[in-house]
């Protein structure tokens, strides 16, 4: 299917609205640097979906988060909302291809234009969009959501879209963003990405706390059919959902029911898998990845157990200083404790060598500095220099590297060093500073299993005098720890891109580390690290971009921030085996929205190549 706005129109609409300036041609997609998107206008699907794919069945899935949501709404800071509203019940202006670093197809939005200065982006919206109960998804609609998240929703879409001077709505089907300036190259994109709300209906609900459990009015492939206070929420597939046969969805949202299981615990969620509860579990923890799902359901096929979307970024995950602890303010204390935690020996015996240590803020894209730095990256870096590590310009940072041995003597040795040019000196079994004060810090955690891999750091601090005191508590009270940043180390991780733009702010920028809505954990406030995320956000070209986020990773990596822990091999993903899954998969997300239900209950492994060769079809399944 075509998608194309009639020219007649598209010239009549141009004459009548008079914008200064150059206008670019309507397009299909838009990529963040003008580059040729994948695919052409009237592509067919995407690569990564079956086209064919029956429709019907189940899929049951764990969250993503830790606790019990109370509200639905992903789009606020307060609590834990439900995630998967945002793309399985409201669709945004354009979708995002899972197989391109950052590219969008019109969604709503049939056709988008970005004028040729960059200072304005316009949506022409496809006349078939509605919303559930029917009626039409307007251009009024547009520029309701986008007041309404900058007023009511999360602080990050006010850090995002910072650079939005204002929208206007020129026709009932068209509405223009106008931006500040044209410097920030995923704006754009961000804005295109944005999903829309029905004026009509949220204007009488309470936005601003989540929307209860009260089910919203939708405009995706899906509605509410059931809310478990908290617990579990269902999906319904619409079956006359207006975008279905849109190429950006042909192939998608196969399953007629689609639910969302709640846990308060990693280890219950992975027992309840284990039962046969549900189907479906991303699993976070190394360890119980490597050996909590073993069983005879694993032998034989019925449990299935894999790393998806190998090529895809990986969070980057590590332990976090919290800043504003005056213990972690000397960077000789952070990179001492950076030496201590013997990730070799964790891995070799927690999880069977399997994972890949950390070694940059960008890991499994080419944005990490994993060599020298070039020309180029030095011209941004040489004014900085004074307010970054020297290291930055001579060397490239390793994470600290044992024999998996768990005898570390030589990195006590050099971290006792490093304390004591600190001002810590050994007393009786402690390091205490010049005012007798022992050298002891709190690990916050959450969830269980974290022990495991905390314990043993913890006996090797001990071993030259530091105390390192491990607290878990409820997810409810360490979410409200966070936000308070009432904490001095906890483990975290941030979501990398291979097009980083604004979303750096959040996670480093000197603005964001004291809102309780920001994900700036360490509370980092660097004015050099700002003048880089500022430099990488203004970047007009990918090697530009590259430059700036290799210039940025390697200040972060040589300021001991964290210390890096490690990311496994693709997303680790545990399922029973009744589901088809395309025959080429989505390079950077496991798209379990391409998936589609095989048989109602779980078969071996011989029992699906046995139906795979039944069918004999493309995209068979898996």
């Amino acid at each position: 299917m075509r998608l194309a706005f009639p020219t007649l129109l598209l010239t009549a609409v141009t004459l009548l609205l008079g914008v200064t300036g150059v206008n670019a041609a309507p397009q299909h997609a838009l990529t963040v640097y003008g580059e040729p998107a994948k695919y052409p206008a009237g592509f067919s699907h995407f690569a990564y979906t079956n086209p064919q794919a029956p429709k019907g069945g189940t899929m049951r899935r764990s969250a993503v988060e830790i606790g019990h949501f109370d509200h639905m709404l992903p789009y606020i800071d307060k609590g834990i909302g439900v995630t998967q509203i945002d793309g399985l019940l409201y669709s945004p202006l354009a979708q995002r291809s899972l197989d391109e670093p950052y590219t969008v197809y019109g969604l709503v939005a049939s056709m988008m234009e970005r004028s040729d200065d960059g200072l304005f982006l316009r949506f022409y919206l496809n006349p078939k969009a509605r919303f559930a109960d029917g009626k039409p998804i307007t251009a009024e609609d547009v520029r309701y959501t986008f007041d309404l998240l900058m007023t009511q929703g999360s602080l990050r879409y006010r850090t995002q879209f910072a650079d939005v001077k204002g929208v206007e709505v020129e026709s009932p089907l068209t509405v223009r963003f106008d931006l500040k300036s044209n410097e920030n190259r995923t704006l754009p994109l961000d804005i295109a990405t944005l999903p829309v709300f029905p004026e009509h209906w949220w204007k009488t609900r309470d936005f601003a706390n989540g929307g209860g459990y009260e089910p919203p009015l939708g405009s995706g492939p899906y509605r509410v059919s059931k809310v478990d206070s908290g617990r579990s929420i269902t999906f319904k597939r619409n079956a006359n959902w207006w975008g279905k046969d849109l190429p950006v969805s042909r192939g998608l949202y196969n399953f007629d029911h689609f639910s969302i299981e709640y846990f308060g615990d990693t280890d219950v969620a992975r027992q309840v898998l284990r039962g046969g509860a549900y189907d479906y579990n991303r699993e976070f923890s190394a360890t119980g990845y490597s050996i909590g799902y073993d069983s005879p359901a694993l032998s034989d096929g019925r449990l299935q157990k894999a790393h998806l979307a190998t090529q895809a970024p990986q969070t980057a995950q590590g332990f976090v200083f919290n800043l504003q602890n005056p213990l972690f303010q000397d960077r000789r204390v952070r990179q001492a404790l950076a030496m201590l935690w013997d990730f070799e020996w964790s891995n070799r015996q927690m999880m069977r060598d399997m994972y890949i240590r950390q070694q940059s803020f960008f890991s499994n894209t080419d944005l990490a500095a994993r060599q020298l730095p070039d020309a180029g990256e030095l011209a941004i870096l040489e004014p900085l220099r004074g307010q970054v590590p020297d290291e930055v310009f001579t060397q490239v940072f390793e994470a600290p590297k044992t024999d998996g041995s768990g005898v570390i003597r030589d990195k006590q040795l050099q971290a006792l060093d490093l304390l004591e040019q600190a001002g810590w000196k050994p007393k009786g079994d402690q390091l205490v500073n010049a005012d007798g004060k022992p050298l002891s810090f709190t690990f916050l955690v959450s969830q269980n299993g974290m022990d495991r891999l905390l314990l043993p750091y913890k006996r090797t601090l001990k071993q030259i005098g530091i105390d390192m005191n491990i607290r878990r508590i409820d997810s409810s009270q360490y979410v409200n720890r966070l936000m308070s940043r009432d904490y001095d180390m906890i483990v975290t991780g941030y979501p990398v891109t291979t097009s980083p733009g604004g979303e750096l702010i959040n996670y480093f920028g000197s603005v964001s580390a004291n809102d309780p809505g920001a994900n700036n954990y360490m509370v980092l406030k660097n004015p050099a690290v700002d003048t880089l995320i500022a430099g990488l956000i203004r970047a007009t070209t990918q090697p530009e971009m590259l430059h700036y986020a290799h210039a940025l990773d390697r200040v972060l990596q040589w300021n001991y921030y964290w210390i890096p822990n490690y990311y496994p091999p693709g997303s680790s993903t545990v399922w029973w085996n009744r589901f088809g899954r395309p025959n080429e998969q989505a390079s950077n997300d496991e798209a379990i929205e391409s998936w589609w239900e095989i048989s109602t209950t779980p078969l071996t492994n011989q029992q699906m190549t046995a139906e795979k060769i039944s069918r004999g079809k493309p995209g068979g399944p898996h």
